[in-house]
């Protein structure tokens, strides 16, 4: 399967640094949060001087620490002017956040489940023009709106390098503008309770240059021309007729063993029978750099030991454990689960 295959690898930078931004929306809450971390500091300073000469300061200092202009000054004037001017500073320095989009932005959705991200890339019409699970693809120097919903649970969309935080609230849609201004990959994670396994809910952002992005784009389209008209997550997805891909015996046997063991009924798999809408749509599985939103690197052995039990390794979520198919059986599902790409 895809490289890398180290679970390092696979949440690429995990725990994502929230201090090394690499784009101009992730750059201004870093910026506010390096002045936050440098007046907490002097503020602190200061306290921490004055307890000291309140106790060990002479007479004549006590007197004046504890006299009516001190706390004039300190207690009132200092932190009113400071908080006012952080407050009117920092409330321009994030105001691209807030920036309505344009409307020439790319756009991605982005829907939470109990516990893992629908990705759905979309066309200027709004339609689904290509769908992937827990692994996002932006190019770089390109402004992306993503819109964020939720199917159950509130949940958070977080890539600390290109953004802030924002909430995924089931029956709404928010918008997030990211941008990222260099190639790499970049972790994320969700950042509100949501129960359960909710710590290992994450997915992996990979930024290409524009040459790159064209050419993953054309190579995902053209290596399964499926369209999916969805407009509102929920809604049962119109396909198209897919070309079945050419597999060898093992993969044979694979495809047959997922379809008889119910897999089909909850994953979709692109240009097979397998429409599910339950599960993370699989017909790219082959080529993502993780398993388990996020939690696994992506290769034959941990593709059949999730399969096979994925509740230890991810207790609480809702892929059950097919823990009565050999290991035989398991190999040959995750060998033709590894051609999809």
């Amino acid at each position: 399967m895809t490289e890398p295959q180290s679970v390092f690898d696979a949440w690429w930078g995990w725990p994502p640094p929230v201090l090394d931004p690499a784009g101009p929306y992730a750059d201004s809450v870093t910026t506010l949060a390096w002045v936050l971390f440098g007046l907490g500091f002097f503020v602190t300073a200061i306290v921490v001087a004055a307890v000291y000469l309140a106790i060990r300061g002479s007479a004549r200092t006590k007197a004046r620490l504890g006299g009516e202009r001190a706390v004039w000054i300190g207690g009132i004037a200092f932190p009113g002017v400071v908080l006012t001017a952080l407050l009117v500073w920092g409330l321009s320095l994030t105001a691209s956040l807030t920036k309505a989009p344009s409307g020439e932005e790319m756009r991605v959705r982005v829907t939470g489940h109990m516990w893992w991200f629908e990705v759905e890339y979309l066309d200027s019409a709004g339609n689904v023009v290509l769908r992937d699970a827990n692994e996002l693809h932006l190019p770089v120097g390109e402004r992306v709106v993503i819109e964020l919903a939720s199917e159950d649970v509130i949940h958070s969309f977080w890539v600390p390098h290109l953004s802030g935080k924002e909430d995924m609230i089931p029956g709404r849609v928010n918008e997030l503008l990211v941008q990222a201004d260099r190639a790499g990959r970049f972790g994320g994670i969700c950042a509100e309770y949501c129960g359960g396994p909710h710590a290992l809910m994450g997915f992996v952002t990979v930024a290409h240059e524009p040459e790159a992005w064209q050419a993953w784009r054309e190579e995902r389209t053209a290596s399964l021309p499926a369209i999916v008209e969805q407009n509102v997550p929920g809604d049962t997805p119109v396909l198209a007729a897919n070309a079945p891909r050419p597999l060898d015996s093992n993969a044979r046997d694979g495809r047959a063993l997922f379809m008889e063991s119910g897999c089909a009924a909850c994953h979709r798999v692109g240009g097979t029978e397998a429409n599910g809408l339950a599960g993370p749509d699989l017909t790219h599985v082959g080529s993502r750099l993780s398993l388990g939103a996020g939690i696994l690197p992506n290769n034959r052995g941990t593709m059949m030991g999730w399969i096979g039990n994925s509740q230890s390794i991810k207790r609480g979520n809702r892929m059950p454990d097919y823990d009565m198919l050999s290991a035989d059986e398991l190999e040959a599902i995750a060998i033709w689960l590894e051609q999809q790409k």
